[in-house]
């Protein structure tokens, strides 16, 4: 039996695996990350966890300060979601929900790796009812445990979910974290501004792309302040002309 008849009959259903062990829908699910085209990387150093992501605006009627990837969940806590926007505000939603739900009942933040876990098991219950659909997205949370060490962690649309140093997301997402790789290989401890432009510079180098302060959202969490906050247009632009000058 070909690939391709043997996928027709098994692509309809979530729940019913294929004779090769494929869930063809979750496998699509995982393309559909890639539908607008934006790459993404969160990258961290000893005292700093950093998110960086291209910024599209679909349309030029719409207002830019409208479209954002990057999301506060907690104060200490920050995402960066990649893939179809509509799923993206959904889990996003869902995320601020949890945390909240964690607060009343313990009466503390929840911690970053408690709140991916809680979202990777959602995601994996959709990959189980037929009613139900998996979310064409993937989570990016950064934040610092409980020993003050910062954390990545990546949720994608089968319900896995795990730490990572650095990672790429969406279009050129192997191709983000071989540049990672090589980068982090060289130098452990990073500084904050290191850390920022080794992430501005993996962007730039996978797409060939000259970034304006305008086509990058940039998130970070620091040791020193313990919040997530989103940069600035003026301070992407400096980081943009560090780049420049070493360059």
């Amino acid at each position: 039996m070909s690939r391709s008849s043997s996928a027709g009959q098994f692509d309809r259903h979530i729940t019913i695996f294929s004779p090769e062990g494929k869930l063809y829908q979750v496998e699509y699910a995982f393309k559909a990350i890639n539908q607008g085209g934006i790459a993404s990387v969160a990258v961290k150093g000893p005292d700093t966890a950093v998110v960086v992501t291209q910024k599209k605006v679909p349309d030029k009627l719409i207002d830019p300060s409208t479209v954002t990837n990057l999301h506060r969940v907690e104060n200490g806590i920050g995402c960066m979601m990649t893939g179809m926007p509509a799923d993206c505000r959904n889990q996003m939603t869902r995320a601020r929900y949890e945390a909240s739900n964690w607060m009343y009942k313990y009466g503390y933040q929840i911690p970053v790796d408690q709140l991916a876990r809680r979202i990777a098991d959602i995601n994996q219950v959709y990959t189980q009812n037929a009613e139900m659909r998996p979310l064409g997205c993937s989570m990016v949370l950064i934040g610092f445990d409980e020993s003050e060490t910062p954390r990545i962690f990546r949720t994608d649309p089968a319900g896995y979910y795990s730490s990572f140093r650095a990672t790429g997301v969406g279009v050129k997402q192997a191709e983000c974290n071989a540049y990672l790789e090589k980068r982090l290989a060289k130098i452990e401890n990073y500084s904050y501004r290191e850390i920022v432009q080794v992430a501005i510079s993996c962007l730039s180098s996978v797409i060939s792309a000259d970034f304006k302060p305008t086509d990058l959202e940039i998130g970070v969490v620091t040791k020193a302040e313990k919040e997530f906050r989103i940069l600035s247009e003026e301070e992407i632009d400096t980081h943009l002309t560090n780049i420049a000058e070493m360059d």
